[in-house]
Parts: C-alpha cells; structure tokens; sequence
C-alpha cells in the first residue's frame, strides 16, 4: 500500500479510536488473570471451540496444519474493533497477505451471553457486515480468555507450529506513538523468515473483554 493511503487510512481509524473514548471505556492491559497459562516462549494451551456455522475448531488442529497461528480477541460491538474492521480494514488486510503463507487466522469472542457484542446471531451478522473470511468462535464461559489473560478487544497472539506462543498484545503501535508500526505484521514476517520476534509483548488496548461476572 502507497504511503499516502496508508496516512490516510491510520488518520481515520485514529479518529474513530478517539471518538470511541466517548463510547466505551478504553482499556489497557494489567495484571493477568491469576489462572492464566499463556506465556510468550511457552506451550500455548490448547483450547475447542465452535464458530458460528457449528464447525468445531481446536488449536492443536490449527497448529499441527499452519506455520503460523493468530488468534484475535473479537466483539463486533467495541469501537475499537470496528475501527479495525470497519472504517478501516486493518484485519482483512493482514489475514489477506498471509492466509497462503501458512499462517491459519482466529477470532475469538470470550463475551457472556447477554453483554456487549456477545451471542451467535450477533457474531454472524458482524461476519457480513465487517466481510470477515475466517472463523469467528464463541467462548461464552470465558474459558479460554481467562487462559490466555485476553484483556482487551483486539488483543493479539500469535503461535507457531510448535505450538509456543510467539507474541501477545496490541495490533499496532497507535497507543504508543507508532500508530504505522504493525506489530503482528512485524511479528508475523519474521517468524515466517526463522528469526527472533524482537517485540514479542506489548499492552493491548481496546473494550474491556466482556466477561461474565
């Protein structure tokens, strides 16, 4: 993408990031869930999940067939969210330039039944709406976030063919000052090309995962 789209594009999720200030809590990373057991440089748990069409998905599966796997915490309903898949196309671009380089692509909607952005009618409705080409499953209970200390929505994780967890964190650099630097994009290139991710954590930022209570 041409430098000048590129500008124009992170101008206008920025706009959108700011005004959803005013709708819904910005939240930033803290202390992880005390049961949680994803650490960067360790085995990722294993975790079954259904989409929204009924097909069963387990990480294990994903890894064993991928290079690479991302796993996207996911609410169709958070401005953040929207500012990545809707006024801008942040994740269609990224799943799109690597979806045949051997990197397998998973949202992940830890919301309870009855809050924000949660249910299944909802998350098949975003599906069309936000033209998302790869499964979207449904983790109610909270299970799987609570195991992976999933914060925000989006928060990033990216997980290799061993299954270790490579990266966790923000999609990008907007919170810090570097709303160009990609650090899933950073991340994804140079596991693909066998070397060391450099920036293997950052603090996500976004909604608030809307757990159960």
């Amino acid at each position: 993408m041409a430098r000048t789209a590129w500008m124009t594009r992170m101008t206008a999720l920025g706009a959108t990031a700011a005004l959803a200030l005013g709708a819904a809590t910005l939240a930033l990373a803290g202390p992880e869930h005390d049961h949680t057991t994803a650490k960067v440089g360790e085995k990722a748990p294993n975790f079954t999940l259904t989409d929204t069409t009924g097909k069963t998905y387990t990480l294990a599966d994903a890894v064993k067939n991928n290079e690479l796997v991302v796993l996207e915490w996911f609410n169709p309903d958070c401005p953040f969210v929207k500012a990545h898949h809707q006024t801008g196309s942040t994740m269609r671009d990224l799943y799109a330039e690597f979806k045949d380089r051997g990197v397998a692509w998973m949202a992940i909607n830890s919301g309870a039944p009855g809050l924000q952005g949660a249910g299944l009618e909802r998350n098949r409705r975003a599906i069309e709406e936000y033209g998302i080409k790869y499964p979207v499953l449904l983790d109610e209970t909270g299970e799987v976030g609570h195991l992976y200390g999933a914060k925000t929505t989006p928060h990033m994780y990216i997980i290799n063919h061993d299954g270790v967890l490579l990266y966790a964190g923000a999609i990008d650099g907007r919170m810090t000052g570097e709303p160009e630097r990609n650090f899933v994009r950073q991340a994804l290139e140079q596991a693909l090309a066998g070397e060391t991710v450099t920036v293997a954590q950052t603090r996500p930022y976004g909604c608030s995962v809307k757990y159960a209570n």
